[in-house]
């Protein structure tokens, strides 16, 4: 009843020719970022944070990419 409200994943300004999906991954709490890394300057911009399989796949729709298209991990 007054719990959140589910947000809707949004579309993303994916450029292909500009950027590349990514995930910002830490080695000490195994926190994962998911989001898009400039091909020319390296800036990561954050979308969203992957707690699991539901979170990841969300992502992918997101960006429409199919499963076998691979996500960089950077740490």
């Amino acid at each position: 009843m007054f719990g959140r409200k589910k947000q809707q994943p949004q579309k993303a300004d994916y450029d292909p020719s500009r950027q590349y999906p990514a995930m910002r991954c830490s080695i000490c709490t195994g926190e994962q970022v998911a989001g898009l890394k400039d091909r020319e300057t390296g800036d990561f911009h954050e979308l969203m944070l992957i707690r699991g399989d539901e979170d990841l796949a969300s992502f992918r729709s997101m960006l429409n990419l199919a499963e076998t298209d691979e996500i960089k991990k950077f740490y």
